[in-house]
C-alpha cells in the first residue's frame, strides 16, 4: 500500500515511510513542483536578486553570483555543507528525513525540479540509504548535504547490506547522477526536513513505549499488591486530563479480575507515589505526546525553505526569511525527551521496589536462591544509570544558542539535535522498561499465596515466558534485557 503525498504528509505517514511504506505524489504535487521552478528559472532569466539563487549564502549573503557559475555554487553547497562526523543514523532515520524533505518541496515554494524529487523517491523505493553521520548539526544543513550527495553521485550509501559510493548506488538502481541546477543546491540542505522527519520517529516509538510502559506499571502494581482504588474512573475525573483519564482506563482493563489484587484488598491506606500517581505521570506524557504531534504535523504543513519563492513565471516572488530556524520544534523534541525520560524514571523507581526485600514482600533482589545468586540486584543498577543519564541529556538543546556563519546566524536552536537526543533517551528507556518487564515476569514466578494475576497481565507475562525461562543466575542477564527489549519494540502493547 502506497502513501500518496498531496496534502502534507501526517507525522503518523512520515513514521510510516520511514519503516518501509512506499511513497508517492500525486499529480497536483507534481505540479507544483514544477511551478514553482518554473519561478525559479525566471528569477535567474530576469536577474531577481535571490538569496542562495545567485548570491553566496550565510555570512557570503550579499556577494553576487554570476549566471554562469550558479551551477557551481549548487554543488559547492552540497560539497562544503557535508561535514557531518560521528556514526550514521539508522536506516529508518535517514528515511524520514528524506520523506520529510519530499514532503517540504512538494508545498511547491522550493523551486527544486521535479527530477530532484524523483531522484529522491527512488532512493527510498529501492531502499537504497544515503549514509549520513549522525553528529554535526546545530540545528539542520549537514544531515541533508549528505543525502544530497548521494543524488549527484558523490558521498556513501547501503544497498542491499552492501556500503557503496553515490555513483555505484545510484547506477545499482538504474540511476543517473544529477547536475544541480540554480538554487536546488541550498533547496537540499535548507529547511526542517531532518528535525521534522527524526520528530516523527520521536513520537512513533514514544507511543509504542507509552502502551507497554502502561502493561509494565501495571505488572508491577499487582506484583507490589497495591491498591487499585488508586485507578478508580470517579476519582480520576476530578482531574482534567484526557491523557489520565485513558491511562487509568488501560490499567483498570489490565488489572481486572486480579485475584493477588482481591487478596491484597486493604491491606495499607495508599501506595507510594511510582505506583499510585501511575495515571498522572504516563496521562502528563500522553498529554504532552498529543501537543508534540500538533507541533510536527504543522511543521510538516509548513514551507520551511529559505527563501520561499511565490507568484507566478511572469511576476516571480522570492522571499528571504527564517522558516528553517524551527523553534517550534525544537521545543517539541526537548518536551519530548523531558517527558520520555520522566516515564522511565518512574519505571526505574518500581523496579527498586520489586528488588528491595524491605518494600517488596518478595524474595531479596527476585533471586532464585538469595546469597548464593544475585537475582536482579544489579540490573536496577543499569536501571539506575540509564535513568541518570536520560536526566542529563534531557538538559534542553533548544537553549543552547551560538553564533555562526559571520554573526549572519547569531541565534542557533539545535533542532536536530534536540530530536537525536530525544532518541537517544528513547534508546535507554526501552532498555529500562524491559527490565521492569523481566523483573515482574520473575516476581510473578516468586509469588506465594497461589492467588491468579489477571486475565490482562497474564497475557503479557506468557508472551515473556515464551521468549525467556526463570532467571537463576544461569546466564549472563544481558541478554535477557535485549530479548525483552526486543519484545517491547516489536509493536504496540
Amino acid at each position: 500500500m502506497s502513501i500518496v503525498l498531496d496534502r502534507p504528509l501526517t507525522w503518523q505517514q512520515a513514521a510510516a515511510v520511514a519503516n518501509g511504506e512506499h511513497l508517492t505524489l500525486s499529480d497536483a504535487a507534481w505540479q507544483r513542483l514544477a511551478q514553482a521552478r518554473a519561478i525559479v528559472d525566471a528569477i535567474v532569466e530576469k536577474g531577481i536578486l535571490a538569496y542562495g539563487v545567485n548570491t553566496g549564502v550565510g555570512g557570503l549573503a550579499n556577494v553576487i553570483v554570476d549566471r554562469p557559475k550558479q551551477q557551481q555554487l549548487s554543488r559547492n553547497i552540497v560539497m562544503s555543507h557535508a561535514v557531518g562526523v560521528g556514526s550514521p543514523l539508522a536506516g529508518a532515520e535517514t528515511r524520514a528525513i528524506i520523506a520529510a524533505a519530499i514532503n517540504n518541496y512538494a508545498h511547491g515554494h522550493s523551486g527544486v525540479r521535479p527530477a530532484v524529487v524523483g531522484q529522491m523517491l527512488a532512493l527510498l523505493a529501492h531502499d537504497c540509504i544515503p549514509e549520513v553521520p549522525s553528529l554535526g548539526s546545530v540545528g539542520y544543513l549537514s544531515h541533508m548535504a549528505h543525502i544530497a550527495l548521494v543524488l549527484i553521485g558523490e558521498g556513501f550509501a547501503v544497498h542491499d547490506g552492501q556500503r557503496l559510493t553515490g555513483a555505484e548506488a545510484l547506477a545499482r538502481i538504474g540511476r543517473e547522477p544529477l547536475v544541480l541546477e540554480a538554487k536546488e543546491g541550498l533547496s537540499l540542505v535548507n529547511g526542517s526536513p531532518c528535525v521534522t522527519g527524526l520528530s516523527a520517529l520521536v513520537l512513533a516509538r514514544a507511543h509504542g513505549l507509552l502502551g507497554w510502559a502502561d502493561v509494565a506499571a501495571a505488572m508491577s502494581f499487582e506484583n507490589l499488591r497495591s491498591q487499585p482504588v488508586a485507578f478508580d474512573a470517579v476519582s480520576l475525573a476530578l482531574r482534567v486530563s484526557d491523557g489520565m483519564q485513558e491511562t487509568g482506563s488501560r490499567l483498570r482493563a489490565l488489572l481486572e479480575g486480579s485475584a493477588i489484587l482481591a487478596a491484597a484488598a486493604g491491606r495499607q491506606t495508599q501506595d507510594p507515589l511510582s505506583l499510585r500517581a501511575v495515571p498522572h505521570v504516563h496521562g502528563a506524557v500522553r498529554d504532552a505526546l498529543a501537543g508534540i504531534g500538533l507541533a510536527v504535523d504543522r511543521e510538516l504543513a509548513s514551507v520551511t525553505d529559505n527563501p520561499a519563492v511565490m507568484g507566478t513565471p511572469q511576476a516571480p516572488q522570492v522571499y528571504s526569511e527564517a522558516h528553517a530556524v524551527a523553534p517550534h520544534i525544537a521545543l517539541a523534541m526537548d518536551t519530548a525527551g523531558i517527558a520520555i525520560a520522566e516515564l522511565a524514571a518512574m519505571a526505574e523507581r518500581r523496579i527498586d521496589r520489586l528488588v528491595n526485600p524491605h518494600v517488596s514482600g518478595l524474595p531479596a533482589f527476585l533471586a532464585a536462591d538469595s546469597g548464593v545468586a544475585s537475582g536482579f540486584m544489579i540490573a536496577q543498577y543499569t536501571a539506575a544509570s540509564l535513568a541518570a543519564l536520560n536526566r542529563r541529556l534531557a538538559s534542553p538543546a533548544s537553549l543552547d544558542g551560538g553564533i555562526t556563519s559571520g554573526l549572519q546566524e547569531d541565534h542557533l536552536t539545535h533542532a536536530t539535535p534536540a530530536a537525536l537526543k530525544a532518541l537517544q533517551i528513547l534508546d535507554n528507556a526501552e532498555h529500562i522498561l524491559a527490565i521492569e518487564l523481566i523483573a515482574n515476569a520473575q516476581a510473578y514466578d516468586l509469588q506465594q499465596g497461589g492467588h491468579a494475576r489477571a486475565p490482562g497481565t497474564e497475557a503479557f507475562y506468557r508472551d515473556i515466558r515464551s521468549a525467556l525461562p526463570p532467571y537463576r543466575d544461569d546466564r549472563p542477564l544481558a541478554g535477557d534485557i535485549e530479548v525483552a527489549r526486543g519484545i517491547l519494540r516489536r509493536g504496540t502493547a
